[in-house]
């Protein structure tokens, strides 16, 4: 076995002021979005259009419903979106260790939803190992993909 070595930006870690949380949470949730557009792709939306029978009374408030149009923006927009998340992921993927990787891709991309003790087992890794390598490589993600949620200072005036 050789020498584990560190990476010099998880050092600096233990001294910011990061809520761990809710920065896991975040990076999760773009990791979810990501899984859910690699597996199934974009979903259009498309407009309805709906008859009714029945007179309505407008008011006058002068306002334009462009259903149309609303739906053709978001579609453009929401695919461009999806398209940006995946690359940047992809690129901050790289950038993590074979092993980071790897337990990124097994406990979060894969459709197969896998169990962390059976990842263990089959990457030959304890479970405390398992987790904190984990916790490191959401920690870089975060940071990498701008997802950190940062502590609010405590202020130390009593009023």
């Amino acid at each position: 076995m050789g020498k584990r070595r560190k990476n010099n930006l998880q050092l600096t870690f233990n001294i910011l002021p990061i809520d761990e949380k809710a920065t896991r949470r975040a990076v999760e949730e773009y990791l979810e979005t990501v899984r859910q557009y690699r597996q199934i792709g974009f979903v259009r939306r498309e407009a309805a259009v709906t008859q009714a029978y029945v007179y309505r009374e407008h008011q006058t408030t002068n306002a334009i419903s462009k259903q149309t149009e609303t739906i053709a923006v978001y579609n453009v927009d929401k695919e461009a979106e999806l398209k940006e998340k995946d690359r940047l992921l992809s690129l901050a993927m790289e950038r993590l260790s074979s092993v980071q990787r790897e337990v990124i891709q097994r406990s979060y991309l894969d459709n197969e939803g896998e169990f962390d003790y059976i990842s263990c087992g089959e990457m030959g890794v304890s479970d405390s190992t398992f987790r904190r390598i984990k916790k490191e490589a959401v920690s870089l993600l975060a940071m990498q993909l701008r997802l950190a949620k940062w502590d609010e200072p405590k202020s130390n005036m009593v009023l």
